[in-house]
């Protein structure tokens, strides 16, 4: 059997900041190489899937990483810190975990002084009471899985609302075996790693990981000829249409579910949820705060002098003039109420800030200007 002092990193062959998909990638790769079944009779690749399978059921949860990552940076697996000062590493305890007596045993308590997320892991992850009889594979209805999915939407779109089409990945139910994995009119026999179970167990003495048996995905059976649609998964990936309403005044960040649009739930059970994150683009000529607009207009020196009226775009392609005071500096912020953002019913305002804008060429009529202009000015002074 295998022991929690083995690094889990190394065992599937990634780098500590691997990406699950990466990690499901060297799984794969190394469950396909050492599967009992393409090794009859050899008890040390046995071994090795056990182990390959105890190092992915934790680094594929992002819960349970996130502990055995805190726990591994405090030397509690022997992996981090002083080497063998962990208390499953050979050379005993390390300071601070209060320690063994010898032929006693650890203490889930000695683990309170380093906070909820290490104690939740043994309470998650290792079970107590190795000895326990396997339990059964769940057979009745399970709930779909609920899929979270970022959605990216035009400005204008988000602050007036609409409907958008989006095209979801979901796992789904193998329609050709209904599940099973095996092809239709084919039987399936038991697995031999769990002995129909379902589940294995890794680890030794009083520390045991019970996870879904890799070799038949939890199933307790093995295909005799698996589904080739689904590779004998029972599942396979496909995309999905689905039309999205998107609220009105919806802001960068906001949520919304959609019920029992996502993952099929198994033998019968209700679909999962759908999770949307909203993602607003950005606008090449409005930028918004809260529920106000906000815009940038170029005015020419003239303008800004003398006085004028602008004509102003608004988020509805409507125009509004605008009063340029004489004697207006740049940077000076005008509003236009009730040209903003509606939401709830509130609706927000319109904020245009004008930019002096000095022009790069000059006619020799225009230089003759600014040059008496420049002369009066320094008279002022």
């Amino acid at each position: 059997m295998t022991t929690p002092t083995k690094d889990f990193y190394e065992i599937l062959g990634v780098k500590e900041k691997a990406t699950p998909a990466e990690i499901k990638k060297a799984y794969r790769k190394l469950a396909k190489q050492y599967h009992p079944d393409a090794n009859p009779g050899n008890p040390k690749v046995s071994e090795r899937f056990k182990e390959i399978g105890e190092a992915y059921s934790v680094l594929s949860d992002v819960k349970k990483r996130k502990q055995y990552d805190q726990m591994k940076r405090l030397g509690a697996f022997g992996l981090g810190g002083q080497p063998g000062r962990g208390p499953f590493s050979r050379g005993g305890p390390g300071p601070g975990f209060g320690g063994t007596q010898p032929g006693g045993s650890f203490s889930f308590d000695d683990l309170s002084d380093f906070g909820g997320g290490i104690s939740d892991l043994f309470s998650t992850i290792f079970d107590r009471g190795a000895k326990k009889e396997p339990s059964k594979t769940r057979q009745g209805p399970a709930k779909g899985r609920d899929v979270e999915y970022l959605v990216e939407v035009a400005f204008e779109t988000a602050v007036r609302g609409g409907r958008i089409g989006i095209n979801v990945p979901i796992t789904e139910e193998c329609a050709t075996c209904g599940g099973s994995g095996a092809t239709p009119g084919t039987s399936s026999k038991t697995c031999s790693e769990c002995k129909g179970s379902g589940n294995v167990s890794f680890g030794q003495g009083g520390f045991a990981v019970k996870r879904p048996c890799p070799a038949c995905m939890g199933r307790g059976t093995i295909p005799e000829k698996p589904c080739k649609p689904c590779d004998g998964t029972g599942t396979v990936r496909q995309t999905r249409k689905i039309q999205v309403t998107v609220p009105k005044g919806v802001e960068n960040g906001s949520k919304v579910r959609l019920s029992g649009q996502g993952e099929r739930g198994s033998a019968g059970g209700i679909p999962g949820d759908l999770d949307i994150t909203f993602k607003v683009k950005p606008h090449r000529f409005f930028r918004r705060d809260g529920l106000d607009l906000e815009v940038t207009i170029p005015i020419n020196i003239a303008q800004a002098a003398l006085g004028s009226k602008i004509k102003v775009r608004t988020l509805d392609g409507k125009k509004v003039v605008l009063r340029i005071p004489p004697a207006t500096q740049t940077g000076t912020r005008f509003r236009i109420r009730g040209q903003g953002v509606e939401k709830g019913g509130r609706i927000g305002d319109m904020f245009v800030e004008v930019k002096l804008e000095v022009p790069e060429e000059l006619s020799p009529d225009s230089r003759k200007l600014m040059e008496e202009l420049a002369t009066n000015a320094d008279l002022k002074y």
